[in-house]
Parts: structure tokens; sequence; C-alpha cells
């Protein structure tokens, strides 16, 4: 399956409108039926994943980004408001649109912030 627009492109667009707190646009590039699977939970649809990013405002400082076919994977510095912490997602596209995001990363930094 060949992809109209490639896919790190729908990966780093998705992720600049989430720095940007663009929600809306950030919206666009996921499909509805969107999966995200991560340390602290999931979610089974975009409108659930987008309402948590409104209120988690996270942002994302990609270091590297690597593309291959429909998946892309980032290493990335996310700024959980508070902690920054070092990740990995891994972005899978159907139809030019996320549709799995897999995101793993060294949990403690929030756990100790809870204590």
């Amino acid at each position: 399956m060949e992809t109209t627009i490639s896919a790190s492109k729908t990966v780093k667009s998705f992720l600049k409108a989430l720095n940007d707190e663009d929600f809306k646009t950030a919206r666009k590039y996921v499909n509805d039926d969107l999966k995200f699977i991560g340390i602290m939970g999931t979610r089974d649809d975009a409108d659930t994943y987008i309402s948590d990013m409104e209120k988690m405002k996270f942002k994302y400082d990609i270091k590297k980004i690597f593309e291959d076919e429909n998946d892309v994977s980032v290493f990335y510095d996310i700024n959980m408001s508070g902690p920054t912490i070092f990740s990995s997602g891994w972005y899978h596209l159907k139809n030019d649109k996320i549709s799995t995001i897999k995101v793993i990363f060294d949990p403690r930094p929030l756990l100790e912030k809870k204590k």
C-alpha cells in the first residue's frame, strides 16, 4: 500500500500541531478509531486521545525520526508538564492518517513526582 503523503511528514505535522496546542489540526491527522498504547494507559478512539492531549499539553522535541512505509519511529524528549522524559513512539498509518500510537519511556520520573 503506497501513501500519497510521506508517513513521517504526517507524524511531524501531527506533533507540531500538538506542540502548538492546535488540537483541531492535530485531530485531522488521526483516524477516528485511533488506538493509543502507552506505559500509563490506553485510549481507544481519536476524540478521547485528543481530549487528553488538550488537558496534558505535552511538548515534543524530536531527536530522530525513522520511516518504513506506513510506520514511523520517533525518538523525542516529551515535556510532561514538569519532567522531560526521553521516549520512543511508534506511529502506524492507514489511509494517510495515524491509526496506532505506541509510546514507551521510563516512567520513574513521573512516579517519583507523585510521592
